[in-house]
């Protein structure tokens, strides 16, 4: 049974107030709760998440240059995946801990759907990503991003990563953008 975390109120559209209230920009406030657990990416609805990932990577970035995992890369042992999910139960973000030798760990197919944006979501998987990173040893995380996610920027770095070279085998393209945290001795 998966853990429902509550997070941040989320503010909605402006909503048009009563006669008696003064304010003509109120909101109204909405609570969200997700579960975030670690799944097979080979669910339906994870093979869509995946795929909306890689259509958004794919319109700002040349093909050639692009680096997916594909679902089954992802259910890989080097690699776990997260989900989280809304109280309905919908995938609506994901991400991923691939791995490496040298106690090396590289965070992964990051996404969240465009409707659940702002909401900190991102960086509870990151999170998610960290704590297991640790509990396993790992002693650095990295990561390569494309040129033009400063959304994706600022979740990394609020995370407490520093941009860096070129990680793991990556070219340096001019395309990607590096990010690494050194996690120190277990």
């Amino acid at each position: 049974m998966p853990h429902f975390i509550p997070l941040f109120p989320t503010l909605q559209p402006n909503v048009p107030t009563s006669p008696g209230n003064v304010s003509t920009a109120a909101r109204r406030v909405r609570w969200v709760t997700l579960s975030i657990e670690a799944e097979s990416p080979l669910q339906d609805d994870v093979h869509e998440l995946v795929a909306a990932l890689n259509a958004d990577l794919l319109a700002r970035t040349p093909p050639e240059l692009c680096t997916h995992l594909t679902v089954e890369q992802m259910a890989a042992p080097n690699t776990t995946v997260w989900v989280a999910r809304d109280e309905d139960g919908s995938a609506v973000a994901c991400g991923a801990l691939r791995r490496h030798g040298g106690r090396v760990g590289e965070v992964k197919r990051m996404y969240t759907i465009p409707a659940r944006r702002g909401e900190g979501i991102g960086g509870l998987i990151l999170d998610r990503i960290e704590s297991l990173a640790r509990e396993e040893g790992l002693r650095r995380l990295v990561l390569e991003t494309g040129h033009v996610h400063h959304a994706a920027y600022r979740v990394y770095e609020r995370g407490g990563f520093t941009r860096c070279g070129p990680v793991l085998d990556y070219p340096d393209t001019g395309f990607s953008v590096f990010y690494e945290k050194e996690l120190g001795e277990p």
